[in-house]
């Protein structure tokens, strides 16, 4: 074996180098979301009046569709509907008591204490308004008796708001649910006062019984409702704004620990703040109850527990903010049931008008606080562009 034949033997062959597997790309997304700073309050005001006239543009469009009518003689109904001959007063009052069942739970919202029970701690506050009407309308003077109806009114919404605090101050129970089934318990005792105080089985309970409550102020109708009303948001303003609750309930909100540290007794403010929604909701219990219906029955709050929540968290909490947010839900409100009668439509059109304008008003609160990117895909660089290059 020669020399050359030896190596041959001894080398090993080249192992060809195998390439690798090509790794597969991670598909980038279409947009990616970062939040919005720097927007000024002109510019949030300007897109929340731009999204207001989208909603009224769509609303239009889809009354136009199912109508097949103008749409100028839609809006025309619209306003028809909230402000027409007759309808001002009765308008001004339903955003009155809206309003009153916001400020209820801006509160407890300012403190991050999800109050849902405002329909019940409200319906409640009508009942035990209805009970010293059931029992003394025709026994003690007026002055008496407006009197009675308010303490008790007040003091049920406080005992159906304090409930609920205690036991998430002691016990960390879940508020939304704790106060959402207070609700259920709230329209139960109602029913139970309308079998025992009308064996007629009406299911309401009406003046015949409760007698006239509240005489009108000045002759108006409602007045009183709308004054109340008007200096409660006044003052809840400069409470939430300039007094030390105020300070402590958003401190509370922002950071428990935080507050803890600073001294603050936590469980103190959330009883505290809850009495006070609870007595807010109470007196809005007795305006409906005592100032304007004078009967009360399970339906007597008619869902403002509910909208209260939206008008609260559109208006940011702020009392003056949720005029103007409560002005609007009424006013398409009361403008769709006009259109749902002039056009024979269905009663939940009301419903879905009011839905698509909250959509809207939901959809640029996003665009308000956040930015939306759209992602570019660059173009690979081959090895063979790198070398040209």
């Amino acid at each position: 074996m020669n020399e050359e034949e030896s190596k041959s033997i001894g080398e090993q062959p080249e192992k060809t180098p195998v390439a690798p597997a090509e790794e597969k790309k991670e598909r980038e997304p279409l947009f990616h979301i970062t939040k919005r700073d720097g927007v000024t309050w002109k510019q949030a005001i300007g897109i929340r009046a731009l999204a207001i006239l989208a909603a009224l543009v769509f609303s239009a469009l889809v009354t136009v569709v199912l109508t097949r009518d103008n749409p100028l003689s839609v809006y025309a109904t619209l306003v028809k509907g909230a402000f027409g001959k007759g309808r001002t007063l009765v308008t001004i009052h339903d955003i009155a008591i809206l309003l009153c069942v916001s400020l209820a739970v801006t509160p407890a919202f300012r403190m991050r204490f999800w109050n849902t029970g405002a329909e019940g701690q409200t319906l409640i506050g009508g009942l035990a308004t209805a009970l010293v009407m059931f029992g003394l309308h025709d026994k003690v003077p007026t002055a008496v008796l407006v009197l009675l109806m308010l303490l008790a009114g007040l003091a049920a919404g406080a005992v159906w708001g304090v409930i609920p605090a205690v036991f998430k101050a002691q016990w960390k129970t879940n508020e939304t649910l704790f106060t959402l089934m207070m609700n259920y318990v709230a329209i139960q005792l109602v029913q139970y006062f309308l079998k025992v105080a009308d064996k007629s089985g009406s299911n309401v309970v009406g003046p015949r019984l409760l007698g006239d409550g509240i005489p009108n102020l000045f002759g108006v109708p409602y007045l009183f409702n709308i004054l109340v009303v008007g200096v409660l948001t006044g003052v809840l303003y400069v409470y939430l704004r300039y007094s030390k609750h105020g300070y402590e309930i958003s401190v509370v909100g922002e950071s428990e620990n935080t507050a803890r540290y600073i001294g603050i007794n936590v469980k103190k403010v959330i009883i505290r703040t809850m009495v006070l929604s609870g007595l807010i909701c109470g007196l809005a219990g007795f305006l409906i109850v005592g100032g304007a219906s004078h009967a009360v029955n399970p339906d007597i709050v008619g869902g403002r527990g509910f909208t209260a929540i939206m008008v609260s968290w559109l208006g940011k909490f702020n009392p003056l903010y949720m005029i103007l947010t409560t002005l609007l839900i009424v006013f398409m409100g009361r403008g769709a049931d006009e259109i749902s009668t002039q056009f024979g439509l269905s009663t939940s059109f009301s419903d879905i008008l009011t839905g698509i304008i909250l959509f809207f008003i939901i959809g640029c609160e996003f665009f308000i606080r956040y930015q939306v990117h759209f992602n570019r895909r660059k173009k690979a660089e081959t090895a063979e562009e790198k070398e040209e290059s």
